[in-house]
């Protein structure tokens, strides 16, 4: 897998989590309630616009890279 698509699909991966623990850390962390499931749902979001950034970024900064830094010298 090339390196831009590990790249953009950690960041999205990371976005989500984070985002879930915090919701659910917010809620009180009980899995079983149906506020988990809206957690999950709703931290699909931010790591959907991770995605989009992630994507975009290949325009403006370094395309094997979904940062949005200078492009790389390499």
């Amino acid at each position: 897998m090339p390196k831009y698509l590990l790249d953009l699909a950690e960041r999205t991966l990371a976005t989500y989590v984070v985002t879930l623990l915090g919701l659910l850390t917010a809620s009180g962390f009980d899995l079983t309630d149906l506020g988990a499931m809206r957690a999950a749902a709703i931290a699909a979001i931010p790591a959907a616009l991770s995605l989009v950034k992630g994507a975009l970024a290949t325009l403006v900064g370094d395309p094997n890279s979904a940062a949005l830094l200078g492009r790389s010298r390499e």
